[in-house]
């Protein structure tokens, strides 16, 4: 019988897994909740009181949990959320930091205050540019930003 390997995380919530999982599923197309469990008799919390959520983010299966106060998120781990273009980073951006709060160079926690790095694909190729100094120019705009604006960095990355 061959093992099966995947890589799931599971996120810890003190007591708001399902309204994560159905804001996030709500944010990103493709997405659905699958499957919710529920704490039972002799449990660490109130019987019938959600304990995961089993959900899919455009592909992607996620585990919430709710496993009270004992442990919160911090910027140690972030999900990167690769866009297409300016406007398909916007809108994540835009819906992610909805209750949120705003870092620097694409990054922000969401009303949950798990870390997220939003940006458009394009940013990558200028900021690992071949050139060191059109990389650097590039790299140095960017790390005054907090959304990523990708015309703004290209201009940068330009000498303009």
């Amino acid at each position: 019988m061959a093992l099966l390997h995947k890589i799931r995380p599971c996120l810890w919530f003190d007591d708001q897994a399902e309204q994560a999982a159905e804001f996030y599923t709500r944010v990103f197309e493709n997405s659905r909740v699958l499957r919710t469990t529920y704490y039972g008799p002799d449990m660490p919390l109130a019987e019938g009181t959600v304990l995961t959520v089993e959900f899919e983010l455009d592909g992607a299966r996620f585990t919430a949990l709710n496993g009270g106060d004992a442990f919160t998120f911090d910027e140690a781990v972030s999900f990167q959320v690769i866009c297409r273009d300016q406007e398909e980073s916007d809108r994540y951006w835009n819906a992610l930091t909805d209750g949120g709060q705003e870092s620097q160079c694409g990054w922000l926690k969401d009303r949950f205050g798990l870390s997220w790095q939003v940006y458009p694909e394009e940013l990558d190729s200028l900021v690992w540019d071949p050139d060191p100094d059109r990389a650097g120019r590039a790299t140095q705009a960017m790390l005054r930003m907090r959304r990523i604006d990708l015309e703004a960095v290209r201009r940068a990355a330009d000498g303009l």
